[in-house]
């Protein structure tokens, strides 16, 4: 039985989550300031929220909040992705042919540009605990016939943030591209990620 105000719970607080610059956010913008593949950047990683949450809502968030061996691996490892990243763009920032697209390169292939954005957002742990464990647990505490109202809430979330920000990072392509601002946003990128990272060693 579908409940509007479980819909919009799960809907703000999916959002929440969704819209925390991250790993796969900053790699969504990046395909979409480019303009390749945009449609099946983002389309890849609705449908893998919307497995995830799903997977986490239906028990598998409980099952892993109860294992200290499965949290410490989401722990530990989700740190160790956002340090890594958090440095790469860093590095990015500091290397002036990072900041714009060079004429005349060749775009990625579409396999390429598919196995880009599941890397960016499989392998990087802090994508579970948002979705199977802290949205999982959420969903899992309703009752059972308002858990599929809080899934889709928080999955409708995922669908309308990927989408404006693929497509919206498209039309402003030209706005991106200027030095400054991508300095900007790879500088922001970087102390966000180290700061997520800080956060889970430290909770």
């Amino acid at each position: 039985m579908f409940t509007t105000h479980v819909f919009f719970n799960g809907l703000g607080l999916g959002a929440s989550l969704i819209m925390a610059i991250g790993a796969q956010n900053a790699h969504v913008l990046r395909v979409g300031v480019r303009r390749q593949h945009v449609a099946v950047t983002v389309a890849t990683c609705i449908l893998i929220d919307v497995l995830l949450i799903g997977a986490g809502v239906a028990g598998m968030g409980a099952l892993i909040q109860d294992s200290p061996l499965l949290m410490g691996l989401a722990r530990w490892g989700g740190a160790a992705f956002l340090v890594w990243y958090g440095l790469r763009s860093w590095a990015a920032m500091l290397r002036a042919d990072a900041l714009q697209l060079q004429a005349g390169a060749v775009p990625p292939s579409l396999q390429r540009a598919l196995v880009s954005v599941l890397a960016l957002s499989l392998l990087n742990p802090h994508v579970y605990l948002d979705t199977l464990v802290l949205l999982g647990t959420l969903g899992g505490n309703y009752p059972a016939h308002q858990r599929a109202s809080f899934a889709v809430g928080a999955m409708t979330a995922s669908l309308l943030w990927f989408t404006a920000l693929g497509f919206g990072a498209s039309r402003l392509s030209d706005v991106f591209q200027r030095p400054l601002v991508w300095k900007t946003i790879e500088a922001l990128t970087g102390c966000i990620m180290l700061a997520l990272a800080a956060g889970l060693v430290l909770q």
